[in-house]
């Protein structure tokens, strides 16, 4: 009769020894023979008339060991459900060297196997309204909504062609020769060809620029014509870092290739149109409003990301879990695709470690919380996605919406990133109400240089 004993080896990490008889396996192996004989193909023999005396001679030994296996298998994964116990992954053979199996030379054996046990916690900065977090509210300016109008004009607007250059709003296509100051062209330097906006030099290189026309050109110091930001674009586009302080030094030989000039198109009724098909926009006043309030939304979900980001980081690092270390490590060594060395698996242990708490917390949290996703919200939420991807041209109840949808929803892997989208979107809004949430208003710059709340704690 086969045994399983347990014994525990370490924090969170067991050794169970499965041990087999032969009344355990013998029966299964004459089975195996049997069956083995009434299918093989062996020259000289009609099929299902080989005999099984042959069969073991070349096959024995393969058979046996398999069948060993099985059954200490069977014996492993029973002991494991009936134990109800919560391993990672699946228990590692303690084995070094493959055992000396001969069937004609049957005994008991004893196959030994490390589990990693998941361990009990709370969540603790869930309780007590212990935890403060900060949920940013971006001021959108007027200057944003200008920025954003200008944008949109230009966008929409006809390009035409004039002789010379008038305004900060021209576009010049432009050719760069590197040079020395009197613009004397150096034998080998850079040359690259681009297209700018006037308004992007700095104010007395765009005084210089005014009245020139196709072949005109003007000498300039890259340092000195761009303020911080565009030199960073200009020297990135000349092959340089952005920060290079000697190549910012450097003489240019700008000769114009081409004036244009971007006619902005006008606020009117049309333009609104455009931009917002369906609403009945027809004043600047409205157009302005309906922007203000997108910009907004834009916002308000960068600010939530924002918001569970931080949410995230405080779970993973301030939930004490304590982890069979050991254990995961020669697990990521073996329990993937490919093996990996030692060496391998400290390097990737930190992330699969953060990873790894993640799991070990959402799963908990939903499980508990009965937290869930019907189809029919799955469904819809597809088609959200499908229609925003499409936008409005994807009249509702169309046809091919329907019929494209039950494609998406019989796509597994579509279907399964949109649950766990959908269930961590529900487990966080659920996590929100559990902590203290400080509305704080932030300049849009701000909050883009917010740090992130990374901290790696060592363990």
């Amino acid at each position: 009769m086969a045994t399983v004993t347990r014994e525990n080896i370490g924090l969170l990490n067991d050794k169970i020894t499965v041990k087999v008889s032969q009344e355990d396996y013998l029966p299964n192996f004459d089975k195996a023979v049997k069956q083995f004989s009434k299918n093989a193909n062996i020259p000289g023999f009609r099929k299902g008339m080989v005999p099984a005396g042959m069969v073991k001679k070349m096959h024995g030994q393969a058979i046996f060991g398999d069948e060993i296996l099985k059954t200490v298998e069977r014996e492993l994964m029973g002991y494991v459900q009936a134990e109800k116990l919560e391993i990672f992954g699946q228990p590692l053979s303690l084995e070094k060297q493959a055992k000396d199996l001969d069937f004609n030379k049957p005994a008991d054996y004893n196959f030994e196997f490390e589990v990693g046990l998941k361990p009990t916690f709370a969540v603790t900065p869930l309780e007590d309204n212990k935890t403060t977090l900060t949920k940013y509210k971006v001021a959108v300016t007027d200057e944003m909504v200008n920025d954003e109008i200008q944008r949109l004009q230009l966008k929409g607007g006809k390009t035409t062609e004039p002789e010379t250059i008038t305004s900060e709003d021209n576009v010049i296509n432009v050719k760069f020769e590197e040079s020395d100051e009197k613009g004397n062209v150096v034998e080998g330097g850079i040359v690259k060809e681009n297209a700018l906006l006037v308004k992007y030099f700095a104010p007395a290189i765009q005084a210089e620029l005014q009245g020139k026309k196709n072949e005109d050109s003007i000498v300039f110091q890259l340092a000195t014509s761009f303020d911080e930001q565009r030199l960073g674009w200009i020297l990135k586009d000349l092959g340089f870092e952005t920060t290079d302080k000697e190549a910012a030094k450097k003489y240019f030989k700008l000769t114009i290739t081409k004036v244009g000039l971007i006619e902005k198109r006008e606020l009117n009724e049309e333009f609104f149109k455009e931009v917002y098909p369906g609403e009945e926009i027809t004043t600047e006043e409205a157009f302005r409003a309906k922007l203000k309030e997108e910009i907004g939304k834009y916002w308000d979900s960068e600010s939530r990301n924002h918001l569970h980001n931080d949410l995230f980081e405080v779970l993973v690092h301030e939930t004490p879990i304590e982890l069979p270390k050991d254990f995961l490590k020669r697990w990521l060594q073996v329990g993937g695709e490919k093996p990996k060395t030692a060496e391998e698996a400290e390097k990737e242990f930190p992330s699969f470690d953060h990873q790894l708490r993640w799991t070990l917390i959402s799963d908990k949290l939903v499980k508990e919380n009965k937290l869930e996703v019907s189809f029919e919200d799955l469904k819809e939420n597809a088609k959200q996605k499908v229609l925003g991807y499409y936008g409005g041209a994807a009249a509702d109840g169309a046809e091919w919406l329907d019929s494209y949808l039950d494609r998406l929803l019989q796509d597994e892997k579509f279907v399964d990133q949109t649950y766990r989208e959908m269930i961590t979107a529900k487990l966080f809004d659920w996590a929100e109400a559990k902590v203290n949430v400080k509305e704080e208003e932030i300049k849009a710059e701000d909050f883009v240089n917010l740090p992130h709340k990374h901290h790696h704690h060592e363990h």
